[in-house]
């Protein structure tokens, strides 16, 4: 029983830290991990990547047209943007395998959203983020890691204010 907590906690270690020599980064959709890389087109088709927004705290809120807590939350969203443009980002990637996007354009436009909107044509982002309900939202530290991973909704403007804060410590 203690050498099977002794590798699980040295594959922790490991696994989470590069160590071995590694220098290869490991990408995880869980709290502590490096937040998994994407490449993904905007409404208007500028492509964007999670790359850009390296250095700043970023809110990734994983959402679709036909959800009734994903549009309850976007006011909210929309109003911490607004509050906290330039020291946050947020993302809201669309399932647009599940959605299209003439909804996705309605809820913007419903909404009055100004953050950016990625669709995920492909659900390859949702795949790599084990996407299994939503909305789900990730709160990525500067440096990338993920400090929360919020799987339901609909988030509050206090509970988002609450998670901005302290990623801005």
């Amino acid at each position: 029983f203690v050498l099977i907590i002794l590798v699980g906690f040295l594959w922790l270690i490991f696994t989470r830290s590069g160590a071995m020599g590694s220098t290869e980064t490991t990408f995880a959709p869980n709290v502590g991990f490096q937040a998994p890389p994407f490449r993904l087109e905007t409404m208007s088709g500028e492509t964007v990547t999670l790359g850009d927004y390296a250095g700043t705290p970023i809110i990734i809120n994983f959402w679709a047209s036909w959800c009734p807590p994903c549009r309850a939350e976007m006011p909210a969203l929309q109003s911490v943007y607004d509050e906290y443009q330039g020291k946050i980002s947020i993302l809201a990637i669309n399932a647009s395998n599940q959605d299209n996007l003439s909804s996705a354009r309605g809820i913007q436009a419903e909404f009055s959203l100004t953050f950016p909107i990625l669709m995920d044509f492909t659900g390859a982002t949702q795949e790599d983020y084990a996407i299994s309900s939503l909305p789900t939202t990730f709160f990525i530290d500067p440096d990338g890691i993920i400090d929360k991973v919020q799987i339901g909704g609909p988030l509050t403007e206090a509970s988002l204010r609450l998670w901005i804060e302290k990623m801005l410590e």
